[in-house]
């Protein structure tokens, strides 16, 4: 790899490339000839500029460039979405192709062929074959974050969407994801459960987990980040299409010994691990007799990773969803993310929010006084938890949750 080369840069263009492109044999020129004997097999607009990155829009396909822009525009924030359809409406007039944006040529060696090396060549043979228009946006690297390939055909119509788990953190995340995918395709169609994208294909790419999944229907609305929770949908995630199950003390559970393995492991490689360790043992001694339904959970369920279409709630981002949780734990979540990420609130404010919603809410879950007690102090110790394991798989620390969180938690005691 040479100083030149996209891929040695530090920013947030050199960690796409590096995931997407990564294999040595393929050549990334911009604004320049490819070497003698190479084939180009993709160009991509550089938007605004190298320096100032924000996409890789594919070329090619006017229809496809303006698609990489517009569709599910209306996910996005009201600015994000305003410049983006401008751009879109431009991309479709082919402006975009003609712009003076930094052109960005992807070449292999003539002999070889392209779905040896290129990724979105290989997801294109999982869609069934026929040209894939590969767009991808660029962000600052970030080892919590994936870069994501969206996928169209000619004509602009999505194809898929690939995320890549490229370090130990989001390799776990995009396999779990699959898995989480897999599982709940099985209960498609179920009364109350929300709609969710099924897994094309899951796949490893030069060291990377990749999980291709279903284009969200196109015509999907965002859900309003102030509308209450859809706990009717809560339910139908947590029993899977089953009858309530009866509740199980939470001594003895599987739940908790899985609490007191992973505290245990981080007070194995983080100082802070034993203040986890102490915390699940008081989790314990405080509500080990109170029985209470453990079911499934979303593991992420806010309202920017929920939707509508044609009358029915749509879910996705699965990568933190995971069996046997005390039933409650995606309210838990939705209360204390919207406080957390949306308002900006700190560790301590956001659980007070969870209390609040399992007070407000919690009955109609089958949450009594004891149960909601105990579903707020276990979901906070989940949430250090997952910190920790991201942490540990070389994510780094969320500095909102650490070591705030702890304190939090030590405080409820």
């Amino acid at each position: 790899m040479t100083a030149d080369d996209l891929r040695s840069r530090e920013d947030g263009l050199g960690w796409v490339t590096r995931a997407v492109f990564g294999d040595q044999r393929i050549t990334l020129t911009v604004d320049a000839p490819v070497p003698a004997g190479h084939t180009v097999v993709a160009r991509y607009a550089v938007v605004p500029s190298v320096d100032r990155a924000r996409f890789l829009l594919p070329l090619g396909s006017s229809r496809a460039t303006a698609a990489a822009l517009l569709a599910y525009n209306a996910l996005r924030p009201v600015k994000v979405r305003a410049v983006r359809a401008a751009l879109g409406v431009a991309a479709r007039a082919g402006v975009v192709a003609r712009a003076p944006f930094p052109v960005l040529s992807v070449a292999v060696p003539a002999a070889l062929d392209p779905a040896e090396v290129l990724l979105a060549e290989r997801l294109s043979t999982e869609l069934g074959g026929g040209r894939a228009y590969a767009a991808c946006g660029v962000r600052p690297p970030d080892p919590n974050h994936k870069p994501t390939l969206q996928l169209f055909d000619h004509s602009g119509t999505p194809r898929g969407y690939a995320k890549i788990g490229w370090n130990d953190a989001t390799r776990a995340l995009v396999t779990a994801e699959a898995a989480a995918l897999r599982e709940v395709a099985e209960v498609a169609g179920v009364a109350g459960h929300p709609a969710t994208p099924r897994l094309l294909a899951e796949t490893n790419w030069a060291g990377q987990a990749v999980a291709l999944v279903e284009p969200l229907p196109t015509g999907v609305r965002g859900v309003p980040v102030d509308a209450p929770p859809e706990l009717a949908a809560l339910l139908a995630v947590a029993r899977r299409g089953r009858p309530p199950a009866t509740p199980r003390p939470l001594a003895g559970s599987s739940f908790l010994d899985r609490l007191t393995a992973q505290a245990q492991r981080a007070a194995e490689t983080d100082p802070a691990g034993a203040r986890a360790v102490a915390a699940v043992a008081e989790l314990a001694r405080r509500h080990g007799d109170v029985a209470v339904e453990f079911g499934h959970w979303h593991g992420d369920w806010v309202p920017w990773n929920l939707g509508r279409h044609a009358g029915e709630l749509v879910a996705w981002d699965w990568e933190h969803s995971g069996p046997d949780v005390p039933v409650g734990f995606d309210l838990a979540h939705d209360a204390f993310q919207r406080s957390l990420v949306l308002r900006g609130e700190p560790a301590a404010t956001a659980a007070e929010q969870v209390r609040q919603w399992l007070d407000r809410y919690g009955d109609r879950l089958g949450l009594d006084p004891a149960r909601r007690r105990l579903v707020a102090d276990a979901y906070l110790i989940e949430m250090w938890l997952r910190t920790w394991r991201l942490a540990d798989a070389g994510a780094g620390w969320n500095p909102a949750l650490h070591p705030a969180l702890l304190d939090v938690i030590e405080k409820r005691q």
